[in-house]
């Protein structure tokens, strides 16, 4: 696939997704993902900060989400040789350049969620 100015664009990722909101669904859809993302846009945490952030997820799943972001870029994890063990997540390059992305989606919710939850009720 060629971009609109002539050059080419390696859209690979088109091969697996059937279009890049789907991909970018993927990438920041899991359940606590946008959660974790948005807490760490004010700058690097701890694994239990985070865990206090949002007390209602696992420690299994919190890893586990933790580990999928860590592997598509999206933040560092970094270890320091201390006992105990300290673990910081920070953004990368990649996450924060989903900031404008979570606000925007942040004000929708803020904007629209009462009339979802009216919706969902008036369907009950």
């Amino acid at each position: 696939m060629s971009s609109s100015n002539g050059n080419n664009t390696n859209y690979s990722f088109l091969n697996k997704y059937s279009c890049s909101l789907e991909a970018t669904v993927e990438v920041i859809g899991g359940k606590w993902k946008g959660v974790i993302l948005y807490h760490l846009l004010d700058g690097k945490k701890r694994f239990n900060e985070l865990k206090r952030l949002k007390p209602n997820i696992t420690q299994r799943m919190l890893t586990l989400q933790l580990r999928e972001l860590e592997a598509d870029g999206l933040i560092n994890r970094k270890v320091y040789r201390e006992v105990p063990p300290k673990v910081e997540y920070s953004l990368t390059e990649l996450g924060e350049s989903l900031r404008p992305i979570i606000l925007l989606m942040m004000e929708w919710a803020t904007n629209n969620m009462e009339k979802v939850l009216e919706n969902r009720d008036n369907d009950a």
